[in-house]
């Protein structure tokens, strides 16, 4: 039995994360959840959108399944998703899109995989105004280094191993930002000649996108830095149907945290409309994490089968006529 700390979230997270629990509970996972709060209504109840105990629980666990999280406004975050990622050291942002049954889009055959580094980058915040009276230029810092390129870098070839993928593309904009762009790929090149069976290119970041939308089915795994991956595994997402139908995992060297990436959406919060799919598809590749592939497996043909049912059960957004309800007891069914 594997203790995962279980972090609802806000808005639709108790609802979904109680949809995946029943799933999970019912294709025979083993685990054993430890719930624990973070987000806005940890603020409201604690003062701390993070409390220590959520901290001392994941300190000892080592992997979570989060919901999605708000960020409570004026609480000194500039994000609890980014916070607990710096925090945890989870340099490694996985997020798999590939094409699904039922799910409207006109691309088919999608099937990449994206590897954003998730620690440096200009997501380190380090900028400054040159100007603190007018305020009229401002900079901003972006960090690169030789130990996280690899790091990263190293785990796209590893993960093409270990799943039988083919190809690694990496993204970059070395042509123009010649110094940090420039040395993540000669990272990539250096890597690369360790894993002479996966085949490796690099595009630049601008045709990588276009060729995205042209040619999505040509790319396997691709690899990134921080604020490219960001854009581009949004942008995959939107290839097979939105935020709200894939999986996302943060990898650090000792630990993981599965999550939703999509927003909390109060708006609908409490009226059974949530769609679970992407903390369920979340939780399938927390199960891989901890060598529960066949129970991975079960669970992701059900879903699968239920998408080919789901103008009955499925939930509106994704074409249905159904609920969090029955999306649940459907996949539950399935399995």
């Amino acid at each position: 039995m594997k203790d995962v700390v279980l972090i609802a979230g806000d808005g639709i997270g108790s609802e979904i994360t109680d949809s995946v629990t029943k799933i999970l509970d019912k294709a025979g996972a083993e685990i054993n959840w430890v719930e624990r709060s973070a987000g806005l209504g940890a603020h409201e109840e604690s003062g701390n959108p993070i409390p220590a105990d959520t901290i001392e629980a994941i300190d000892e666990h080592r992997v979570v399944l989060k919901g999605p999280l708000t960020t409570p406004v004026g609480s000194g975050f500039r994000s609890v998703n980014v916070a607990l990622r710096q925090k945890f050291e989870l340099f490694s942002n996985i997020r798999p899109a590939r094409t699904l049954p039922n799910i409207d889009s006109p691309f088919k055959n999608v099937d990449m995989v994206i590897f954003r580094e998730n620690t440096q980058g200009l997501y380190i915040g380090k900028e400054q105004w040159i100007d603190d009276d007018t305020k009229t230029h401002a900079e901003g810092i972006a960090v690169v280094t030789e130990e996280a390129s690899k790091k990263i870098i190293t785990a796209a070839f590893e993960y093409a191993l270990a799943n039988d993928r083919k190809k690694v593309t990496l993204v970059h904009k070395a042509n123009i930002l010649k110094l940090t762009s420039g040395l993540f790929l000669d990272i990539g090149r250096e890597v690369a000649k360790n894993y002479p069976d996966v085949e490796f290119e690099d595009l630049i970041v601008d045709n990588m996108a276009m060729q995205m939308v042209m040619r999505p089915e040509r790319f396997d795994i691709v690899v990134t830095t921080n604020l490219f991956g960001d854009i581009l595994s949004d942008l995959a997402s939107g290839l097979v149907g939105g935020l709200g139908v894939t999986g996302a995992a943060n990898i650090g060297d000792d630990a993981a945290m599965f999550e939703a990436v999509h927003g909390s959406a109060p708006d609908i919060a409490g009226q059974n409309k949530a769609n679970p799919l992407a903390l369920l598809f979340s939780s399938v590749m927390l199960l891989e994490h901890i060598n529960q592939k066949q129970i991975a497996e079960n669970i992701r043909k059900a879903i699968y089968k239920t998408l080919v049912e789901k103008k009955v059960y499925c939930t509106p957004d994704i074409g249905g006529e159904g609920t969090t309800s029955t999306f649940t007891q459907a996949v539950c069914d399935n399995i």
